[in-house]
Formats: structure tokens, sequence, C-alpha cells
């Protein structure tokens, strides 16, 4: 993903202060598969958040910091609201709403190629149990349409309520990023920068990589697994004499018939995670990588407070 490169801040006219610095929280909602964690990533300039096309991908609030001219944005991308089935969704939806009782502004996602649904006005009405918080319309994926769906798309989010900003963006093709940022920072309270300017995320390491696992594990299985899947990270080694990074890792699932399913025939599948795993690690830490993965089962964990504990939920 390229950086998007910062708005360059009108100079002050006749003497006048320029803006002050501002920063804060925002966070983005929206159902499943609206393009939030891609949107956060294509404003940090970086990956810190994994994508798929699965529902409930993401399952923590992970903060990607923006750095601007003029304010600091720190995006805290959040599950996707949705009716929980299982004690894991529920601790998921407390989690959305705790993070949302603490952000300056909620962006709510909507995307351009879909007409708004019950799902949406479910959002919509949730948004009123966050009053403190400034809310933002973004109409995302205005790539894959044309303008007039853009405009009938606009017109129909318009109608939801009164919005402090509507703003149309691509995070594929970076249209109006830097006009979401800048609005977004003109929402803030008046701050100083939260975090240094080196900083894209408060995720450690471990945390981006266990997710990099879990996000290769995901990809080509069936509708129902993705809910099954967790990963813990077990050890990292320091290979001195091969300046190798040693790494076991689990993968967790719920049934038997699961972890074949993960392991494919004769571990076809699983070297291919492992494989697709490594390659972003690689990249994330800037090293040569040994990654063992191992298949384990717990079963219907997503419904036991103890193993949602061990597991990290």
């Amino acid at each position: 993903m390229t950086n998007q490169e910062e708005p360059t801040p009108r100079k002050p006219r006749g003497g006048a202060k320029a803006p002050e610095f501002r920063s804060g929280f925002v966070s983005f909602v929206g159902r499943p598969n609206v393009g939030k964690s891609t949107l956060t990533n294509a404003l940090v300039g970086q990956k810190v958040a994994i994508t798929s096309a699965k529902p409930q991908t993401t399952r923590k609030a992970i903060r990607g910091i923006v750095h601007h001219s003029t304010g600091q944005l720190v995006v805290v991308d959040t599950p996707g609201i949705h009716r929980p089935r299982t004690l894991l969704g529920e601790r998921l939806n407390d989690l959305v709403q705790n993070t949302l009782s603490d952000v300056d502004v909620i962006g709510f996602c909507m995307p351009a190629n879909e007409k708004l649904g019950p799902g949406d006005r479910f959002i919509n009405e949730q948004l009123d149990l966050y009053p403190r918080a400034k809310k933002v319309a973004i109409v995302t994926k205005i790539d894959t349409v044309n303008n007039t769906t853009i405009a009938k798309q606009l017109m129909a989010v318009q109608g939801l309520r009164e919005w402090d900003a509507i703003i149309p963006v691509s995070a594929v093709t970076d249209e109006q990023l830097d006009i979401l940022s800048a609005e977004l920072i003109k929402l803030m309270p008046v701050a100083e920068a939260m975090y240094p300017e080196e900083a894209i995320t408060d995720e450690t390491d471990e945390e981006r990589i266990s997710e990099f696992i879990r996000e290769a594990a995901l990809e080509g299985v069936h509708d129902e697994l993705p809910h099954s899947l967790a990963v813990t990270i077990d050890e990292m080694v320091e290979r001195e004499d091969k300046n190798l990074l040693e790494i076991y890792a689990n993968l967790f699932v719920e049934r038997d018939s699961q972890k074949g399913i993960i392991i494919g025939h004769r571990g076809e599948r699983l070297r291919e995670v492992g494989e697709t795993a490594r390659a972003q690690i690689e990249d994330l830490l800037g090293r040569r990588v040994f990654l063992s993965l191992r298949v384990k089962v717990a079963k219907e964990w997503q419904r036991d407070p103890n193993q949602l504990g061990r597991l990290g939920f």
C-alpha cells in the first residue's frame, strides 16, 4: 500500500494565527465487510489491521496512528456491530460499545455499491447511544461505482441523520483520503500529539504476528470456520547462529472436522498458510523467520468463558 502524501496546510493571511494542533480518537463502525480495516490501513499508510472478505475478521480494538501537519488521528478499528450468537460475539459487542463511549468522532462506513439496509439502520440507531462523539458518514468503495450511484448513496446517507460531515472515499485508490483526514482532524479537540511521529500502531509485534497468521488461515475457508479460528503465540526464540527468529504458534478451531480443513490434504493447506504468514512477518520484522504452526481443537471455545480468557478474549 502506498503512503499518501500529507495535504499542505494553507498559509494564514494577514498575520492570522496558524491552525491550532488537534488530536483525538476516531472509530469506524459499520456492517461487516464495508471496508473499515482497509480504510484504517490506507489512512495510516501501512498495514496495521488484517483484512478479509470473511465477517467478523476484526476481533479487538486496534489503534492506527495518522500523522498530519495540523493534527494527529488515533484510528480505533473495532469489530463490526452485529447481533451476537455466542459469548465471543457478546464480548466483541461490549468492546465496540466501550470504545465508542470514549472516542471523539465516530465514522459510520457505508459502501457506495450497496443500498442501505436494515443493518445500516440498526447501527445508525445505535449511534444515538453515544451523544458525546461527533458523527461523520463515510461512503466507502466509490471506485466500484459510477458518479450517479455515488450521488444516490450520498442522498440516502444524508437522510439518516444530521451529520457533522459526509465524505465519499476509496481506500483502494486513495480518493479523498486527504480530505477525510483533514475533516476528521477539524472535529478533534485542540491537544498535543499523543504518539511520537514514528509510531503507526500500539500493537506489539507478537500481536501483529498472530493476526497475520489468522488472516492467512482465513483465506478460502468455509463460512462458518472463520468464527472458530483463534491464534496464540507460544514462543519467539532468537537463533543467533543463523540470524533467525523462530516463532511457534497455535491455530485453534472448535471441531476435529475444522482441524482437517485447516491442515488440508497431507498438510498442503497448512503449509500455504505458513508461507503466506511468514512472508508478511518477515516484511514486518525485516529479517528471516522460521514459523512453526500447530492446529489444535478447543471445543466450543466461543461459548466457554475460561477458554475465551486463555485465548485472549
